[in-house]
């Protein structure tokens, strides 16, 4: 020992400022440990750490600087294993040596705070492909920071990033985190994340992480039988060590019931948002942390899971109540979203499938008499744990355009994506992601009609941008009235929703949006899920005031194929529609959304 052991330090490898480096981690089978690495020639027996109580070795040293290469190297009776440090902050690559560093970095004063969640419009984006540049090489954090005053113009407040934990190889979705705490180096590292950070915050943007602690791997793992121990050759001390081990995606679903791991990833949860100053996490597939097998059918709970998921959330709660967590859980329950006080798990939102599969349904059935209004109202009306922005909303993520589904025009109409017909009905689904009660979500090119499946080895389609701008134009239109930046729209960051006209035999329907029953700010939105325009149409409206047309889908100006007809203010008549005193007649061309404000 060279120096007086900081027992509060923390873990991995500690630098402090011109002192020792403590070393810390938790290998209880061990007979010894010690730590290799540049700062002792990789010495095997140079530098022996302490034992201390529950199975955690510790020691200091002054020979260890910043970027530094180590390892550590456990003894398990006769057999010896090279470890990374799980909690390594920087590895060399997925299957290299753990980098001693500081992350010390210049947040230039820095105090960006995530929006308010009803005025959020978040956008998620795969870092490798967002703005790919060359075929050979994957996108970098600094090809999505020459994007930020793009997503800024388009009115996006929030990215979500795909997970970007250093993973196996350098071509991933990155689902399959091999070092938890540490940056992909392909996409930039440490230092390149936490620059895109800074600057999403300049624009005025907040950044959400994706994490993912339904299973760890499954390559590249050195947490796998880290300490040498292990059961029925699973992963020893982080895995569960029987069939509760198995997930879809490895036999790597991490041991909830160990203090130890649920304390690693909890750290690990905070360290996103105190490290890099991240605004929310994602948290992947937690359906397959709360249930054996994800929740199908008659399925074992895992109660260790939720114990990990709720003391997670209601630590973020506590220290950063500002910070937004969302469950991928997709099983339509309100206990993922409801507070611990209730018996839930205290996630602020969750995505919602009960917005997504019944919209896509009704958008891409072939024949409008087969388009079933009432699944979109069932969609627009769902909540959860009596809060609207309880959900995230959308047509189109990651998971909804790959895996052998298409992006939605190209769902309604294969092989043709760019005809009228894809294109105003894939508006459609936009429109109502973006005037329902939830907070609303697009994935990377959905605001100019994407249409090629997400792959992580393809770029995103940017000359497909040039050719669609007007597209890009409306999706830009539409987000200033959902964010407030468009006036006279504070219905639309409501909780509130009143069906005021359904159509079945038309295909109409119209909805308003308020903040309750006295907002003097209600938005009117009208749909028409049919290829029949009509003119002269009649409204139900409560009021004697006037309604001012502030979007239409089908404009020609947005793009040439769209809509000759001529849409104008609302005209207003005093006779009886929908059971209300007034009547607005308004013209609506074939699959169009029209908003209104007074």
């Amino acid at each position: 020992m060279e120096a007086i052991l900081n027992k509060s330090a923390g873990m991995g490898a500690i630098l402090t400022e011109d002192g020792p480096t403590t070393f810390r981690v938790w290998a209880p089978n061990a007979d010894k440990v010690f730590v290799i690495g540049d700062f002792n020639d990789w010495k095997k027996d140079d530098f022996e750490l302490e034992h201390e109580e529950n199975g955690y070795w510790a020691g200091v040293t002054d020979k260890c600087k910043e970027g530094d290469e180590y390892k550590f190297l456990i003894l398990n009776g006769s057999n010896e294993y090279e470890r990374n440090d799980p909690y390594a902050v920087e590895v060399t690559n997925s299957n290299g040596n753990s980098i001693a560093r500081k992350l010390d970095f210049d947040w230039e004063g820095d105090d960006f705070q995530i929006p308010n969640w009803n005025e959020l419009v978040i956008y998620e984006l795969h870092v490798g492909t967002f703005n790919r540049k060359k075929p050979d090489q994957v996108g970098t954090f600094e090809d999505v920071i020459e994007k930020l005053p793009y997503l800024k113009k388009l009115g996006i407040n929030c990215i979500e990033l795909l997970p970007v934990a250093e993973f196996a190889g350098g071509i991933s979705w990155g689902y399959n985190p091999a070092h938890p705490f540490a940056i992909e180096q392909d996409y930039g590292g440490p230092d390149g994340f936490a620059k895109l950070v800074k600057e999403a915050h300049k624009n005025g943007i907040a950044v959400i992480m994706d994490v993912v602690y339904n299973h760890f791997g499954p390559s590249d793992v050195d947490l796998w039988q880290f300490d040498g121990w292990h059961e029925n050759d699973k992963g020893g001390i982080y895995f569960y060590n029987d069939y509760r081990s198995e997930t879809p995606w490895g036999d790597t679903r991490p041991d909830y019931g160990r203090p130890e791991v649920r304390k690693y990833i909890a750290d690990n949860a905070m360290f996103w948002i105190e490290q890099y100053r991240c605004d929310g996490l994602r948290m992947d597939a937690t359906s397959y942390i709360r249930f054996e097998g994800g929740g199908l059918g008659l399925d074992t709970e895992i109660n260790e899971g939720n114990i990990l998921m709720r003391d997670i959330n209601m630590q973020i709660q506590s220290k950063y109540p500002h910070i937004l967590t969302i469950a991928e859980d997709l099983k339509g329950d309100d206990k993922v979203t409801d507070g611990a006080e209730y018996g839930g798990l205290a996630y602020g939102s969750q995505w919602d499938m009960n917005f997504v599969h019944p919209v896509r349904e009704v958008l891409t059935m072939i024949n409008d008499d087969d388009r079933d209004l009432q699944h979109i109202v069932n969609a627009l009306t769902y909540t959860y744990s009596g809060d609207a922005f309880k959900r995230i909303i959308y047509t189109e993520s990651h998971d909804e355009v790959a895996n052998g589904k298409a992006r939605v025009p190209e769902e309604i109409q294969p092989g043709d994506a760019e005809s009228p017909f894809a294109k105003k009905r894939a508006i459609l689904g936009m429109v109502l992601t973006l005037t329902a009660p939830g907070i609303p979500m697009l994935f990377q090119g959905q605001e100019f009609i994407e249409d090629e499946y997400f792959q992580d080895t393809e770029a995103l389609d940017w000359e497909k941008f040039e050719k669609l701008k007007g597209i890009s134009k409306l999706s830009t239109d539409l987000i200033a009235l959902r964010t407030g930046k468009a006036d006279r729209t504070n219905g639309l960051r409501g909780q509130q929703l009143d069906i005021v006209h359904f159509n079945q035999d038309n295909k109409i329907l119209a909805y308003m949006r308020s903040r309750d029953s006295d907002d003097n700010e209600p938005v009117l939105v009208v749909l028409n899920f049919g290829d029949r325009p009509f003119e002269e149409y009649g409204i139900g409206v409560a009021e004697d005031a006037d309604w001012k047309l502030r979007f239409n889908s089908t404009w020609k100006g947005y793009d040439d194929d769209f809509s000759e007809l001529e849409v104008e203010d609302m005209e207003k008549v005093a006779e009886s529609t929908d059971e209300k005193p007034f009547t607005g007649k308004i013209t609506i061309p074939a699959y169009a959304a029209l908003i209104y404000t007074k």
